[in-house]
C-alpha cells in the first residue's frame, strides 16, 4: 500500500509540501512557506506542520525539490533544524537554497546533491525521474515515481510553453511516453484553472518591455521577483541593444543573479553591470535598475525608494518605474500604496493592470487539459491551491473524460491511498500551519493572534495600583495609560471617570474581602470593558497592574 499526504498546498496557495510512504521509506516533495494573510498581524511567515515527519523520522529519506520559489523551499531550515536529510534538486534551485541555509548557518551541516532530467534517483522502492517544465524559475522539473503500486506523476508548477527562454520547454514527448507506458495517478498544479486559454509567451513580454521602455528619456526601474531569470535576461539584452548600464539593487536578486551566471542561466559581461553607487556618474538615461519590491514588501528596495529613505536611489520627475510582477492576492494594498507614492515623486509607473508587463508561470486551462491527454492517468488529483481551484480542476478533468469516481479531491492531511487494486482518500493525519515570527517558531497561535487583533482595532487601558499591605489603603494610582484607544487630552473625563469607577470598586471590597486583589482585577476588567462600551463603543484590551506593598 503506497500512502500519499499532502501537508501543505491542497487548500491554500503556497505551504507545498507532499509525503511519499511506502512501508518503511518516506520521502518528501518540496518545503514551502506561505507568505501572512492580513489576519496574521506581526507574523513573517507560516510553515507546514511537520509532526508527521518528527514522529516517523527513522523514516525519512530526503527531500526532493521542484524548483527554487518559496511556497516550495522556504520551509526547508525549519525542516532541516529537526530532521537532517538530504536535499535533492536541480542545480539553480541547490544554489537558492544554499543561499538561504548559509543565512542560518546551516549549510555546512546539509547534503545538497544535484539532479538532472537525464538521470534517475533510487530511494528504497522508489524510482524517480526528472523532467523539465517551464515556469517562472529556471530550472523546474517535474517528477515521474515509479513506486511498486505503479507509476505517478507530479508535475511541479508548469506551464506549456513554445518559447521559453532558456530552451527549456515542458517535455511534453517524455509526458507522452509515460502516458503510453500507463500512469496511475497524475497530481497536476491547479493555481490557474480559473483562467481560460492558454498563457501568453515569454517573447511577447520581452517586446512589451522594449517598446515600453523605447521613449524613456529617464532611468528606468524594474522591480519584481528575484528569481524571475526569464525576465532579467529580456531587461539586461536591451540595456545591452541601447548601450544602457544595470544596476542590481536588493540581496535577494543580487544572489540569484550570482547563482544564475555562474550556472549559465543568465548570460551578460560584467562590462555591462556597475554598482549601485556609481549610479550618480551616469546620465539618468544610461541607466536600467533591476530591483526586488513588486510586491509592496516593506523594507525593499522598492519601497525604500518611494519613501525616500534609499542611500543612493532618489526617485524624481522623468523615471520609469515598471512592476513587472501579477499582485498576488493579499498584496494589492502595499502595491497600490507604493505605486500612489512614486507617482507623488515623479515618476511614471507602468504594472500589470495597465499593460501586458507579466506573463504568469503557471498552466492557464488548455494546457491543463493538455497534461492530462498527455498522461492519461488512471486516478487524477488537483494540488497546489485554494479548495476551490481544485473542485474547478476536477471539473476541467471531468470534461476531459475522467471519471468522476477516479478524481481524488484532497486537502491537507488526507491520506491518499493506492494499490495495485484501486485508491482512496482514507484517515487523516494531523496537519496545519505552524506561525513563524522572528526567531520564534510555533510560539503564535490563535489565542496571540486574536489578542494583537484586539489590540490592533481597540488598543489598550493600562491601570496603576499599589495597595498597602498591612492596611489595604491604595498607596499608588490608580493611574490609567491609554495606548491606542483615546488622546487623553481630547478625552480627558473618560479617564477620569474610569478612575471613579475603579475607587467604587476598591471601596466595594474591602480589605477584609477574602482574595481581595484578584477579585478587584477580575472586577475591574468587567465593569472598565462595560463602562467603555457604554461610553464610546470601543472594546481596549484591560491590563491591571497591581501590587501590594
Amino acid at each position: 500500500m503506497l500512502k500519499v499526504i499532502p501537508l501543505g498546498g491542497l487548500g491554500e496557495i503556497g505551504l507545498n509540501m507532499m509525503v511519499f510512504e511506502y512501508e518503511n521509506t518516506i520521502f518528501v516533495i518540496d518545503a514551502g512557506l506561505m507568505f501572512p494573510e492580513d489576519h496574521m498581524l506581526g507574523v513573517d511567515c507560516a510553515i507546514p506542520d511537520m509532526n508527521y515527519l518528527f514522529q516517523n523520522k527513522s523514516k525519512v529519506t530526503c527531500v526532493v525539490l521542484t524548483h527554487a520559489h518559496e511556497d516550495h523551499i522556504g520551509a526547508l531550515p525549519y525542516l532541516i533544524k529537526e530532521l537532517n536529510v538530504p536535499i535533492f534538486g536541480t542545480p539553480f534551485t541547490l544554489e537558492m537554497v544554499r543561499c538561504k541555509l548559509e543565512e542560518r548557518d546551516l549549510a555546512e551541516s546539509v547534503k545538497l546533491h544535484p539532479i538532472s532530467p537525464e538521470e534517475t534517483l533510487k530511494i528504497g522502492p522508489f524510482e524517480l525521474e526528472f523532467f523539465r517544465v517551464s515556469h517562472s524559475v529556471v530550472d523546474g522539473v517535474g517528477i515521474a515515481v515509479r513506486s511498486p503500486v505503479g507509476l505517478l506523476i507530479h508535475t511541479g508548477d508548469f506551464k506549456i510553453n513554445h518559447s521559453a527562454m532558456d530552451g527549456y520547454l515542458t517535455d511534453v514527448n517524455r509526458l507522452a511516453r509515460y502516458g503510453e507506458e500507463g500512469v496511475v495517478a497524475l497530481f497536476s498544479d491547479s493555481t490557474n484553472v480559473e483562467k481560460e486559454g492558454y498563457t501568453i509567451s515569454d517573447e511577447e513580454i520581452g517586446k512589451t518591455l522594449a517598446r515600453i521602455t523605447e521613449e524613456c528619456q529617464g532611468r528606468i526601474i524594474v522591480a519584481l521577483f528575484a528569481s524571475s531569470i526569464y525576465r532579467i535576461q529580456q531587461i539586461i539584452n536591451i540595456a545591452k541593444a541601447r548601450n544602457k548600464k544595470v544596476v542590481f539593487s536588493g540581496r535577494s536578486i543580487e544572489s540569484s543573479v550570482q547563482a544564475a551566471k555562474k550556472l549559465g542561466y543568465l548570460r551578460f559581461t560584467d562590462d555591462i553591470t556597475i554598482d549601485i553607487q556609481e549610479v550618480s556618474q551616469y546620465a539618468d538615461d544610461d541607466i536600467i535598475i533591476i530591483t526586488t519590491g513588486s510586491q509592496g514588501e516593506p523594507m525593499s528596495a522598492l519601497a525604500r525608494m518611494a519613501e525616500g529613505s534609499h542611500k543612493q536611489i532618489k526617485i524624481k520627475t522623468g523615471d520609469l518605474v515598471i512592476l513587472s510582477s501579477k499582485f498576488i492576492p493579499g498584496n494589492e494594498k502595499a502595491i497600490t500604496n507604493i505605486i500612489n507614492k512614486l507617482y507623488r515623486r515623479g515618476a511614471d509607473v507602468i504594472y500589470e493592470k495597465i499593460s501586458a508587463i507579466h506573463v504568469s508561470g503557471h498552466a492557464f486551462q488548455e494546457e491543463l487539459k493538455l497534461m492530462i491527454n498527455l498522461t492519461k492517468p488512471e486516478y487524477f488529483i488537483p494540488i497546489h491551491g485554494e479548495y476551490r481551484h481544485l473542485h474547478l480542476h476536477k471539473r476541467l478533468a471531468e470534461k476531459v473524460g475522467i471519471e468522476p469516481q477516479h478524481i481524488l479531491l484532497a486537502e491537507n492531511g488526507r491520506v491518499l491511498r493506492f494499490s495495485k487494486t484501486g485508491a482512496s482518500v482514507e484517515e487523516h493525519v494531523h496537519t496545519g500551519r505552524v506561525l513563524i515570527d522572528g526567531k520564534g517558531v510555533g510560539d503564535v497561535g490563535r489565542s496571540v493572534l486574536k489578542e494583537r487583533r484586539l489590540l490592533s482595532e481597540d488598543g489598550l487601558v493600562v491601570v496603576n495600583m499599589a495597595f498597602d499591605e498591612e492596611t489595604g489603603i491604595i498607596v499608588y494610582g490608580p493611574e490609567l495609560v491609554s495606548r491606542g484607544f483615546v488622546f487623553p487630552t481630547e478625552t480627558g473625563h473618560l479617564l477620569e471617570d474610569a478612575k471613579c469607577i475603579i475607587l467604587e470598586i476598591v471601596e466595594e471590597l474591602g480589605p477584609e474581602e477574602p482574595n481581595r486583589i484578584d477579585r478587584i482585577r477580575g472586577r475591574l476588567q468587567t465593569s472598565l470593558k462595560q463602562y467603555f462600551n457604554f461610553a464610546i463603543k470601543r472594546k481596549p484590551v484591560i491590563l491591571p497592574f497591581i501590587l501590594e506593598v
